[in-house]
């Protein structure tokens, strides 16, 4: 195949369209006079290399689980796995409608279900949802299912309150509340639920006592068979908060604990995206008594069909469009199925082993309030930093001058100044030891410098009650706006 050269003479090369003007709304037909502009819109005019270039700088300041690892306590980020996105991304399943016949969707339906199956043996609760959109979800759906049942029972009226212990989530309260219930603080012991204290609260009133197990305090409720009995005894049900799951992975589960419902974050545990206000997944997952009550509808197997199911009379309902986060589910399913059996039992080892490493070399540092053996996580006490006249959120800004992002900081609330740290199992001893020394360059600095810190980012320290109340979301042009150059 020959080609020909354009001549630089050859009319056809020049013929283009002109430039279209773009229309004011003062010259369009039909706008009211009152919602016309009386001067023109400054959009900005830049090139294409400056936006290009614009984004990438905004790119390389910003952090991510492909630079560094976050340390955030009761969050466990993991590392993403590149294979799981890549299936994710593949034709077959970016291209799904979530609306489309369900004749033509037999794959998705497949793994769907057989990832509900698999999730039902990690949890030791056989009958699985995918259905909600994050673990809050997850949440409030448990609890409407509680609800649903004490119905069926006719003790809606006095099935009022659900307890929670001071170490719980801020969403476990939030959720029993949006459900109709009050809720009751149990108080801790040595960290852990005080059982002598909720034996004396539980009363008929109990619908549900809501636990996460290992505790955010990153301790395991070893009484945990006993509160279930307690809770049990009182004809409560007893609601696993998943966000700690990693720890106890393939080792031991809810369902052997004694819960009778539970949420599971997959983008915890199983590794799928996680931050920045999601995508989430909050699986849901129900032993035999409030199995009936989960949502619809249920993948069910015909054969070798597959096919969604809405016919389940006790359920609480369609709690969201479609059927779930089926991108983040492929995500998860790949990262078990990689895994296997034996291999989500080292996640969780290994999780423990990170946690108990670093928290032996830190509690040289800060002291650590609770026993010093550990799951996932720990908790040290930034209450000393006071004595420098420092606070926690000082060295949390400081380590961030050493490209290490912060742990989670003032929760859980039991703990003075608390700091929580979690390396999850995905990173290496190179990067813990990294970060140990990170940690210890900067709680070594001197007070002038925490206080000042970051001073080696893009953005020193913000006036964070401004920042939330008055966030900047939009473009502005600041040169006829007259704002001063300051970050806000």
């Amino acid at each position: 195949m020959s080609f020909r050269q354009a001549r630089w003479d050859e009319p056809s090369l020049w013929d283009l369209a002109p430039p279209r003007t773009p229309v004011a709304a003062a010259e369009v037909p039909g706008v009211p006079e009152r919602f016309r502009r009386k001067e023109a819109i400054r959009w900005p005019e830049l090139s294409e290399p400056e936006v290009v270039r614009h984004y990438t700088r905004l790119s390389q300041m910003n952090f991510g689980i492909d630079t560094a690892p976050y340390p955030l306590g009761s969050c466990t980020m993991k590392y993403n796995p590149k294979v799981s996105e890549m299936l994710a991304r593949r034709p077959g399943a970016a291209d799904m409608h979530p609306y489309q016949p369900e004749t033509t969707a037999q794959g998705s339906l497949e793994f769907l279900w057989k990832l509900e199956r698999l999730l039902g043996k990690v949890t030791g609760l056989p009958e699985v949802s995918l259905q909600p959109s994050a673990g809050a979800h997850g949440e409030y759906a448990a609890m409407l299912m509680v609800r649903a049942y004490f119905r069926d029972r006719g003790e809606s009226e006095s099935r009022t309150e659900v307890l929670l212990p001071d170490t719980a989530h801020g969403t476990n309260p939030a959720s029993a509340a949006m459900a109709g219930y009050t809720t009751r603080e149990i108080p801790s012991k040595d960290g852990c639920v005080d059982v002598a204290a909720l034996r004396a609260a539980v009363s008929a009133r109990t619908a549900c006592f809501m636990l996460t197990n290992p505790n955010t305090a990153g301790l395991f409720e070893s009484d945990i068979l006993e509160i279930a009995e307690i809770v049990h005894a009182a004809g409560g049900m007893l609601y696993y908060d998943g966000a700690n799951l990693n720890a106890i992975l393939g080792v031991t589960n809810p369902g052997r604990m004694g819960f009778d419902v539970a949420h599971l974050n997959l983008h915890k545990t199983f590794a799928t995206p996680h931050g920045g206000g999601g995508p989430g997944a909050g699986v849901l997952a129900a032993g035999e008594t409030l199995a009936p009550y989960l949502p619809v509808p249920r993948i069910v197997k015909a054969g070798r069909k597959f096919r969604l199911d809405y016919d389940r009379p006790r359920s609480i309902g369609k709690i969201r469009s479609a059927y779930g986060s089926a991108g983040l589910d492929l995500r998860a399913y790949a990262f078990a199925l990689s895994h296997g059996e034996e291999g989500l039992k080292h996640v969780a080892r290994r999780s423990v082993l990170n946690s108990n490493y670093v928290g032996a070399k830190l509690g040289r540092y800060l002291p650590r309030p609770f026993r010093p053996l550990v799951k996932h996580e720990f908790v040290l006490s930034g209450a000393p930093l006071k004595d420098r006249g420092l606070r926690t959120i000082d060295l949390a800004k400081r380590l961030l001058d050493e490209g290490v992002h912060a742990p989670t900081v003032y929760f859980p609330t039991l703990v003075e100044e608390s700091l929580m740290v979690e390396l999850p199992e995905t990173e290496s001893r190179r990067e813990l030891d990294q970060f140990i020394a990170a940690f210890e360059r900067a709680i070594s600095d001197t007070p002038e410098n925490l206080h000042r810190a970051p001073q080696h980012l893009a953005v020193a320290r913000v006036d964070e009650v401004r920042a939330a109340r008055e966030p900047l979301l939009s473009w502005k042009d600041l040169r006829t706006a007259g704002a001063k150059a300051e970050t806000p």
